[in-house]
């Protein structure tokens, strides 16, 4: 209502602002404009210091959100985007990728499902702080039960979308800007090499053994290329160049979740190499290419045919089918043998193999492009295995070189431990 002097007032006759309003249920009201279009905001109390009325949900007083909008609007934030949720906001954030292989969207839809069920995902952006975040992932994994690559998985969707509303002017800070390691325990198995001794036991059990001795050319090619068992599953008749013992990898097959078979490019740019061939792993490809089958009609995926492989219905092995076998195939290795061989998949061929490379002194570059790795430190840190045994097999090999040295009488004199007595006080 207003009093004489023209302003306008509420039951208390304290002054409204320009802007503020009292609608006919008593409910106070400010309007306030974004690009020339009106907005709201509403609440039961005009001060913070007003009584609440019966039975009114709790709420901040209409000053209070005064504040708050002129304090996004001062520093250019769009107050409007704040009240969206945290699953509209990976909704958002996940319309902007496009052109995603199978199994990145694959990881995506697993995201999308956990935050769905999580109370989480149904808070607003502008109310998760980072506590709230660091406590969230705290949760899956302590109550939960969720993994350590699975909780990672759910933070690398998370933090990026909510760089996203921070580019956008919405948020001032990102919640999930911080180390996940001092958060979460990394409670991952590591995938280790397998000793040249449990390689070379491995590969004559499977040699020997009248079920198994089938995929004993895999199994050894797996072990002496370092591949990884997608590329190998995608390898057809021309990739495979016997005369120039070459293998040529510029593409990798996977089966989507639909079973949808695709042909992918490989993992990195770097993957797209071509690898030269030992005289034993040429000999294993030329038995596996003979022992062919002659298909008379030959599957044809994203125009690739002849693929090495072809499970009972005309379709090409994928690393699911290889990974079952491998299982397999240790389970019975540990039946019969007192002593038990660790689990062996196609990463722990593939692991192995660059750890075998790397003991025996091969140029890190070198083994870098053999692998495929877009980054020398992945070569180095991540799939190299050293231990005391290797250390003191090399510092053993570096004393045989100075003691060769020293028996040509070319060993540096300024190599020897310096005495005490050879130094004078001044």
């Amino acid at each position: 209502m207003a009093g004489k002097s023209g302003l306008r007032r509420d039951s208390k006759h304290r002054v409204l602002r320009r802007g503020e309003s009292i609608r006919a249920n008593g409910k106070y009201q400010f309007k306030y404009h974004i690009g020339g279009k009106p907005h709201f905001v509403y609440s039961w109390r005009l001060e913070p210091t007003d009584p609440l009325p019966v039975g009114k949900k709790p709420c901040l007083s209409l000053r209070e959100l005064e504040k708050q909008i002129g304090y996004d609007l001062d520093n250019r934030l769009d107050p409007l985007g704040k009240n969206i949720t945290v699953n509209e906001l990976v909704e958002r954030y996940l319309k902007t990728k496009v052109g995603m292989r199978p199994n990145t969207l694959a990881n995506y839809n697993f995201v999308r499902n956990i935050l769905k069920n999580e109370p989480f995902g149904s808070q607003k952006i502008s109310k998760i702080k980072t506590s709230d975040a660091k406590l969230f992932l705290i949760k899956m994994q302590q109550e939960d039960g969720r993994g350590h690559s699975t909780i990672k998985t759910v933070r690398g969707v998370l933090r990026p979308a909510f760089q996203m509303a921070v580019d956008d002017d919405v948020l001032m800070k990102n919640p999930f800007q911080f180390e996940l390691a001092g958060v979460v325990v990394n409670d991952a198995v590591t995938r280790e090499a397998i000793s040249k001794d449990q390689m070379r036991k491995f590969l004559k059990f499977i040699h020997d053994d009248v079920v198994y001795c089938k995929y004993y050319e895999v199994i050894y090619i797996l072990f002496h290329t370092g591949m990884r068992i997608s590329e190998f599953c995608g390898l057809t008749m021309r990739d495979i160049d016997l005369e120039k013992r070459t293998i040529n990898i510029d593409h990798q097959l996977q089966r989507t979740s639909k079973r949808e078979y695709v042909i992918e490019p490989t993992k990195t740019n770097a993957g797209t190499r071509v690898i030269p061939m030992t005289n034993e792993v040429t000999e294993m490809f030329r038995a596996i290419i003979e022992d062919r089958p002659d298909y008379k009609v030959e599957k044809v995926i994203d125009g690739y045919t002849g693929f090495l492989f072809l499970d009972k219905d005309g379709m090409p092995l994928v690393a699911m089918h290889w990974e079952h076998r491998f299982n397999h195939m240790v389970s019975r290795y540990n039946e019969i043998y007192k002593v038990q061989m660790p689990n062996i998949t196609p990463h722990v061929c593939r692991h192995t193999y660059c750890s075998n490379m790397a003991k025996s002194g091969m140029n890190p570059k070198t083994l870098q492009y053999l692998m495929g790795h877009s980054d020398i430190a992945v070569t180095l840190n991540v799939y190299t295995h050293v231990g005391l045994e290797d250390a003191e097999k090399e510092l053993q090999k570096m004393q045989g070189l100075e003691n060769a040295r020293k028996e040509m009488g070319i060993s540096d004199m300024d190599d020897k431990p310096l005495k005490q007595n050879m130094f004078k006080v001044i």
